[in-house]
């Protein structure tokens, strides 16, 4: 066939044909790596399982070493902080050393944050489905589930208190990639983590942001703002963590596992960008693979694509 040569749209995050094919080309065996920063790629069944797991045994820890625990988490995981929740509870967990962070929370156009008492807000769903699920005697005081507010929003504010009761910074940060390769809503391309380097944008810390039109696309599909594509209901900007958190995390903890029943996936390719492409400010969740931890990628995001670009003839289509 024909090729039909095009540049893509100048507001994606990747521009280099070469890098572009050499990512869509990775093949499932060869997926699995651990690089020079100890940041390793393994393909699982259920990436969400996995940080089940994981998160209660942090907690778990650190209940019995008595150890103080800071995480930074991702929204919207109800089903996983409900059982979470669940096991502290069955097994009489304590969580009096934890400090819980969620990573970012809606704003309006002027940059007022969305409250608690908004049912699509970030922060409602994270104390709401994840502490408000602790047994009363098990939990800290709410204060220890930290979320973004008008009051903490100001540039470096809540980076501040993660690095506060963190001592330098979180424990362990929870991620996934977003459409456009953000972490958290650190968008590629915004005007609020512009910068002239990679060195200088791994600085920037938490601050009010204009979302990028990927990622208003992205969450009119999730079930808070209606899961039908209803970009008008996707507040414009948001707060959130900056790279400096991200960095400053002693371990990083990322899932890549966002499919539709027919395993069609926005996610597919931008995860791949992420772990194999270059690492940049251009594809912030890059920014993981500078430090210690580990991407978990399901079977269904490590399946090839399905496109006659990458070998797959027109009949198989």
């Amino acid at each position: 066939m024909n090729q039909f040569a095009f540049r893509p749209a100048a507001w994606l995050p990747c521009h280099d044909a070469e890098t572009l094919e050499r990512v869509r080309a990775i093949r499932r065996e060869d997926m699995e790596y651990t690089n020079e920063n100890g940041f390793s790629v393994q393909v699982v069944l259920d990436p969400l399982l996995h940080m089940v797991m994981d998160v209660f045994h942090r907690i778990y820890l650190s209940d019995v070493q008595d150890t103080p625990l800071t995480m930074i988490f991702p929204n919207q995981w109800p089903g996983a902080y409900s059982a979470i929740a669940n096991m502290i509870n069955r097994y009489n967990v304590s969580c009096r050393n934890v400090h819980a962070f969620a990573m970012d929370e809606w704003a309006d156009e002027d940059g007022n944050v969305a409250p608690l008492t908004y049912g699509a807000s970030l922060g409602y769903s994270f104390r709401t489905h994840f502490y408000g699920n602790i047994r009363e005697d098990l939990r800290p005081d709410v204060e220890h589930w930290h979320v973004f507010t008008n009051e903490n929003k100001a540039n470096g504010v809540y980076s501040s208190i993660i690095e506060e009761v963190g001592n330098g910074g979180a424990d362990v940060i929870y991620s996934a990639t977003g459409w456009p390769g953000h972490i958290a809503f650190i968008d590629p391309d915004t005007e609020e983590f512009a910068a002239d380097s990679l060195a200088d944008f791994l600085k920037l810390d938490s601050r009010v942001v204009t979302q990028h039109y990927m990622t208003i696309c992205e969450n009119a599909l999730f079930a808070p703002m209606g899961a039908s594509g209803d970009v008008w209901a996707v507040p414009p900007r948001a707060v959130t963590i900056g790279p400096r958190d991200v960095v400053h995390a002693r371990e990083r903890f990322v899932m890549h596992n966002i499919t539709n029943p027919g395993g069609d996936s926005w996610q597919r390719m931008i995860s791949r960008l992420e772990l194999y492409g270059p690492i940049t400010k251009e594809c912030p969740s890059s920014i993981v693979r500078l430090g210690k931890g580990t991407c978990f990628v399901s079977e269904t995001i490590a399946r090839p694509f399905g496109t006659w670009t990458c070998g797959m003839p027109n009949k198989d289509l």
